[in-house]
């Protein structure tokens, strides 16, 4: 009866650990900071995601997304819902993406009034 116990735990929580691969998605060990342009901040569960529009070395404009922690997690770190709006000009650093797409995990980011935001405390830095 205790290894049914065991598979049936086992079952269940894969899926959490295979949901947090921030590990495998991002390269931690590098940062890349940005100068960008707001065009969404989704406030939500599991994790909010801000998109932002980067213009490249030619003066191509690059839509980006970086994920950061739930909403929580950055209500305690000074976020809210509507710290960011569309067309906020802000610097932002991010763990960029292993596979070279326009994604990455947030750790910081400045507001045009210079305040610095943090990721907070919870999944991977």
């Amino acid at each position: 009866m205790n290894r049914m116990l065991l598979v049936g735990l086992v079952t269940c929580c894969a899926p959490m650990l295979a949901h947090h691969g921030t590990n495998a998605s991002y390269d931690l060990g590098k940062n890349v900071t940005l100068k960008a342009t707001v065009t969404e901040f989704v406030w939500s569960n599991p994790h909010c995601a801000l998109f932002f529009d980067v213009k490249d070395d030619q003066g191509n404009v690059v839509h980006w997304v970086g994920e950061t922690n739930s909403p929580g997690v950055l209500l305690r770190a000074g976020w809210t819902r509507k710290i960011m709006q569309p067309g906020d000009q802000i610097t932002i650093t991010v763990h960029p993406s292993r596979a070279g797409t326009a994604t990455g995990v947030i750790q910081t980011v400045v507001l045009p009034d210079g305040k610095v935001l943090e990721r907070g405390a919870g999944a991977a830095q």
